[in-house]
């Protein structure tokens, strides 16, 4: 069965091939999402319902539907063409925590945006003691007869109960982020009129379950905040109908294989046990291979001479799974697999993960999937999307979805057009958690692995975050892995912050930095990565969501700094940070998010604050350095050399030192011994990190040149670490000459202004950061000592 439809084309570049299947379904999945038909209390509910407005408005917000919003297929790897989607126009109450069903229903709320959203049309703070009520009703397509029904929920937060014409379908279920369904079969009024009611409590901060950054709070925009957002409370995905085969498949688990050239398949089922299955991969129409085997147990499907899945090149192979009776098809679902492997290998003698075998950095952003206007729903399927392109567009190849899991539409998104994912559990509350906490949080994990485990964009599980409410975490990166052993693990991202514990296991050692982007080094058997750093900030006026109370953690001043200093941080990644051994880095992030602007994008998604062409170009080469030899710049070690300027109409002039303070100043053959002296330095290896490089006076020893509050002094050693620190710099090549950085403010430089010496940082607001001749500036040449 061919990918999931799709509310618009993809670019032409990333369009599979035609197939006149897609077409026919597409038809055939309209006809049925229609054929749903609500009774007169839901229509005459729309006919009165209004959104409200929202704090700031994106593109898409006008372009929700009142009646079944977000009319895409929810789940793209396990597609049945019949379905009806519920979404729309929903009776709404709230009661009491501890109260039973309502018996007035006086507000509508449109389904799925959360009661706190614009969107929703009911815009207000839910309260831990608040339970919120839903009603609709419905009736059952004449063609669905004979077939049992299901009712599937993409997502509720948190714990969610349901009845079908006043019995309960199914147990409650605890979770804010794992799909589930319920048989209603049963429960159905077949020639009429059916009524389903859903309860959700959610307790947010105050409970002990999985809530990301959400905290219970105003939903007007106001001060404060800081890196937690409103809430987002009740039905938050895609609700739907859907006819099977009392016997049918339930999911696909789907791994590739290149060591055999093969997809490992699992088939699950309800109702099957025992029966056969066929798995069949295809492309273009043309099966690729075919394998029959049984309900439950390990199929492994040929793909000879696979086209790889890659972020350049996002090939997808169609895939059709069959449940047999005999020789006959009782169930048919469609899916798609990307052949791509993800591990960790020691390349040059330093653990990276690797894909398909080989090493490639990993440039992404942080990405929080809030809106303002939907809150946790985005808008409409391309607004899904957009997130998710413009990291294309930026040239970054991966994704961190921080402490959030997206609907199954955004994996297809990422999927389809090429980009890694690292994907974050969502975080209990701060405080160390209960038992009870403890065992529901492992359950939901385990779930929401099983839901995405077969999406080839997906390489990393992120198991914890800074701390927050971690407890074992090196068990829980041994049972993730256990669980799935086809994709990496971080067993704690940020473990140098915020009283984050390391497990000491997993396949990466994560840092945060801010700005940084700071020093991570690999171990012998974990790869190093930089799960979070920049935060950069810009406000724009007329796209805050709080105005004047956005934050950042480096606020900038224009566009022009903004794009200087985020270039200039990706240019350290490319320059020593990766070929010292970093293999992935998050930039913080890729929108503003309420009253965080540090974002790429506003909030609202209207204005891309940063030069898309120099963020992609930027990140471009750090792909392909990393795809390469890294150049590297050394300098010889034991001996005197002096430090000649390279910025044109300034090479006559020498890094000295006069009274503590460094300098440059132009030095002849007839200078005097002093100011030749004071231009004579010893290159030795640096103090901190013997990779890198110290220099110490010829004239004064044991006192070397280090910054201080970025003007660049010549000190004696103290022996402390900071010392150590400030003296070491690290050398990345130069245009005729060597660029020297500071070994502990990557992308930071010695720079020459005005012939005194700074500590330089591009796109930086001091004086001594001006970008004309910044290059220049910073770049040194290495020549015979004036005083041997």
């Amino acid at each position: 069965m061919p990918h999931a439809p799709t509310s618009a084309p993809p670019p032409r570049s990333l369009r599979p091939a035609p197939r006149a299947l897609l077409s026919a379904l597409l038809a055939v999945l309209a006809l049925c999402a229609g054929a749903l038909t609500a009774a007169a209390p839901a229509q005459a509910a729309a006919s009165a319902w209004t959104p409200k407005p929202s704090p700031l408005t994106t593109p898409w917000t006008d372009q929700v539907p009142t009646d079944k919003p977000l009319n895409e297929y929810p789940r793209p790897q396990l597609t049945r063409p019949d379905w009806a989607n519920l979404n729309g126009i929903w009776d709404f109450a709230v009661t009491a925590a501890n109260a039973g069903q309502p018996t007035q229903w006086n507000e509508q709320i449109r389904v799925p945006f959360v009661a706190e959203s614009a969107l929703s049309g009911i815009k207000r703070q839910v309260n831990a003691g608040d339970k919120l009520w839903y009603r609709r009703t419905f009736t059952v397509p004449a063609g669905w007869n004979g077939r049992n029904v299901v009712l599937n929920f993409g997502a509720s937060d948190w714990r969610t109960t349901v009845w079908v014409n006043g019995q309960q379908a199914g147990a409650e279920h605890s979770g804010g982020y794992d799909a589930f369904s319920h048989d209603i079969t049963a429960l159905l009024n077949r020639g009429g009129t059916n009524t389903v009611v859903v309860s959700v409590l959610d307790p947010t901060q105050s409970g002990g379950q999985a809530i990301g950054k959400q905290r219970s709070g105003p939903v007007e925009p106001h001060a404060g905040g800081g890196i937690f957002y409103t809430s987002a409370s009740g039905i938050w995905q895609t609700v739907w109908l859907e006819p099977v085969a009392p016997a049918h498949i339930t999911r696909l688990d789907m791994t590739p294989d290149l060591g055999t050239s093969t997809l490992r398949t699992t088939v699950r089922a309800a109702g099957a046990n025992g029966r056969q299955v066929r798995v069949t991969v295809s492309t273009g129409g043309r099966t690729v291979g075919t394998t029959t085997g049984t309900v439950g147990g390990a199929l492994s499907v040929p793909v000879p001479s696979p086209h790889l899945w890659t972020p350049e090149d996002p090939f997808l192979y169609d895939v059709r799974a069959e449940l047999l009776d005999g020789t006959t098809v009782t169930d048919t679902t469609g899916s798609y697999t990307g052949m791509r492997s993800i591990a960790l290998a020691r390349v040059d003698g330093v653990q990276r993960p690797v894909l398909n075998g080989k090493f490639v950095f990993q440039t992404g952003t942080l990405d929080q999937g809030y809106w303002p206007d939907g809150i946790y729903t985005a808008p409409t399927d391309d607004a899904l999307k957009y997130d998710l392109q413009k990291h294309k567009d930026l040239g970054f190849n991966m994704v961190r979805k921080h402490i959030k899991v997206e609907p199954q539409r955004w994996f297809y998104w990422a999927d389809k057009l090429g980009l890694l994912v690292w994907q974050d559990m969502p975080a209990m509350d701060l405080r160390t958690p209960d038992s009870a906490a403890r065992t529901q949080w492992e359950a939901e994990y385990h779930e929401i692995i099983d839901e995405h485990r077969s999406s080839p964009s997906l390489v990393m599980w992120v198991d914890e975050n800074e701390g927050w409410g971690q407890y074992d975490q090196a068990r829980i990166a041994d049972d993730v892995k256990a669980y799935d052993p086809s994709r990496l693990v971080d067993n704690m991202s940020g473990v140098n912050c915020c009283g984050a514990v390391d497990g000491g296991n997993g396949d990466v050692i994560d840092h945060h930095n801010y700005v940084g982007p700071g020093v991570t080094r690999p171990s012998a058997s974990r790869a190093a990565v930089l799960g979070e750093f920049g935060g950069l900030g810009l406000r724009v006026q007329g796209h805050e969501w709080y105005p004047g109370g956005g934050f950042s953690y480096e606020d900038q001043p224009d566009a022009a700094h903004l794009n200087n200093r985020f270039t200039g941080l990706i240019d350290a990644l490319r320059l020593q940070q990766m070929p010292a051994g970093l293999s992935a880095s998050v930039y913080t992030e890729i929108t503003d998010v309420e009253n965080e602007a540090n974002g790429l994008l506003t909030y609202d998604r209207q204005v891309v604050k940063v030069d898309e062409n120099r963020v992609r170009a930027a990140n471009q080469a750090l792909i392909a350095a990393s795809r390469g030899t890294p150049p590297r710049a050394t300098l010889p070690t034991g001996g005197y050399k002096s430090l000649r300027v390279t910025t044109p109409g300034f090479t006559d002039r020498y890094l000295r030192h006069y009274d503590g303070l460094a300098n440059t100043e132009p030095v002849t053959a007839a200078s005097p011994a002093l100011l030749k002296a004071d231009a004579t330095w010893k290159i030795v290896p640096g103090l901190s990190d013997s990779a890198c490089y110290s220099f110490e006076s010829r004239n004064y020893p044991g006192e070397y040149l280090r910054h201080r509050e970025f003007r660049v002094h010549r000190e004696a050693g103290d022996g402390s670490a900071l010392f150590k620190a400030d003296a070491t710099w690290c050398a990345v090549p130069g245009e005729g000459g060597v660029r020297l950085m500071a070994s502990n403010f990557p992308g930071q430089y010695l720079r020459h202004y005005n012939s005194e010496v700074w500590l330089a940082t591009p796109g930086g607001t001091h004086a001594y950061d001006t970008p004309d001749r910044f290059t220049e500036d910073t770049t040194w040449a290495a020549e015979n000592p004036w005083t041997p």
